[in-house]
Parts: C-alpha cells; structure tokens; sequence
C-alpha cells in the first residue's frame, strides 16, 4: 500500500535509528500543534503509576506490557510539549482521562504503541489508531465495510483488497475515537463510511446518520501512513470545526 511521503518540513533528523523513523512517518499525519510519541510494548517500561495501575488489576502478562508501553508513551508526549509526566487514569467508559488543558489518543499493536497528544485550547480532539499491515480477515469484511465501501474495494487490484481493508477499518477507529470525546456515543462500523485517496495519504469519514451534535454527512478528514509492516491513521477536530457540529 501506498502512502503520501512525508515532506521535509515535517521529517526530523533520523538516522539508522528504526524508532525515529517510526516517529518520522507518523507524525507527518498531524498537524504541528500536535505531538506524536512511540514505545514498543514489546521491551521492559516503568510500572503505571498507581492510579493508573487500577484500571487493570486483573491484566495478564501482554496487556500490562501494553498498558505500561501506552503510559510511557504518553508521558514522553508530555516532556516533549514541555510538561512534567502526569498520570493518565482511566474512566468508566475505558477512555482516557487526560490531565487539565491536555487533549490526545493512544493505540498500540504487538509491536507498536502511539500516543498523540495536544492542547486543549487549541483542538477539540484527536484520534489515532495502528494496526499490523496485513489484510483483514475476509469473513469481517462485510462486519465492516459498507456496500460503498466493498465497491471501491471490488475496483482495487485483487491483492491489495485485504490491507485495503485494514485501513478502512483502521480509519474506522481512528475516527471513532476523534469523535468520541465530543459525541460520548458508541456506535457500530456503519455509522462510518471511508472514502481513501491513496495518492495522498489521506482519507474522509463521513458520518451515515446523526450522531449527537455531528449530523448525518459530517465529513472528518484524516491522514493514513505505512511503515515497516504497520499502517497508522491519524485525525484532529479543531475548536472551530468547518462541518456540520452542532455546539
């Protein structure tokens, strides 16, 4: 799959290093008021700080490994905006609470663990997700994707049907969890409909019915990038938003 390159503007000096690479491709889907942090889940991080720990007192071995990758993450998001490490618990609704004047979104896979992070006077919310670069599961195909979307999949070359369906269903939950700090809703897959441009790395999530203060054709754009066996997207709602948010 093809990804838009990230321009020189927004790369950092990286080197050999495979991390900073990582960090160079990812960033380049946000904006520059947004900082972009990564942790691998799968080496040895501090221990969650208490508060945080609570949220899962009853984690095998990998989740608390993933758990302490995601905190680690974040608090290196929060050094680099210039802010001591804070905890970031964990509310009713398993989302994250993040400190006074914070905003931001974490994901992780098997091997990576992203936090994006901002200020909250500046955007309204942000939403990330990362997932392995491999095709999606053939039988959850019709479980996610719309009948549009399985079209535009059906005019894509054969091989590539499967990862372009990850990251339908990426951007799926990239969107959701940009929206969700705003709507407080759950809904299922088809409350979302993906339309990629795969020349440019970016992709619109276009609301199929109303959903709180977002109504039905509300579009979200976001940035997707390909790294290394991983797929990523990314998104932000600013405070002023353009489209159809009501409040």
């Amino acid at each position: 799959m093809i990804a838009a390159t990230p321009s020189k503007q927004q790369m950092a000096p990286a080197g050999r290093d495979p991390m900073a690479l990582q960090l160079n491709a990812f960033s380049a889907m946000f904006p520059a008021d947004v900082t972009v942090r990564l942790s691998d889940p799968r080496e040895t991080h501090p221990a969650p700080w208490p508060t945080e720990a609570g949220a899962i007192p009853r984690a095998g071995p990998k989740r608390q490994a993933e758990f302490a990758a995601g905190r680690a993450a974040i608090r290196r998001a929060m050094q680099a905006m210039g802010h001591a490490p804070k905890a970031v618990d964990v509310g009713p609704d398993r989302a994250p609470i993040w400190p006074n004047g914070m905003i931001g979104s974490l994901s992780h896979c098997d091997r990576l663990c992203i936090a994006a992070l901002g200020h909250s006077d500046r955007l309204r919310s942000i939403g990330v997700d990362v997932e392995e670069d491999i095709a999606l599961s053939h039988d959850l195909i019709p479980e996610i994707c719309s009948l549009a979307e399985r079209a535009w999949l059906s005019s894509q070359p054969e091989g590539q049907r499967g990862q372009l369906a990850k990251l339908i269903f990426c951007a799926k939950e990239c969107a959701y969890k940009c929206q969700y700090p705003v709507s407080q809703t759950l809904f299922d897959f088809d409350t979302l409909e993906i339309t990629p441009d795969l020349d440019t790395g970016q992709f619109e999530a276009t609301f199929t019915r109303d959903i709180q203060c977002f109504t039905a054709g509300t579009c979200l754009p976001g940035r997707f990038a390909t790294h290394e066996g991983l797929i990523a997207c990314g998104m932000v709602l600013a405070r002023s938003p353009r489209w159809g948010l009501n409040g």
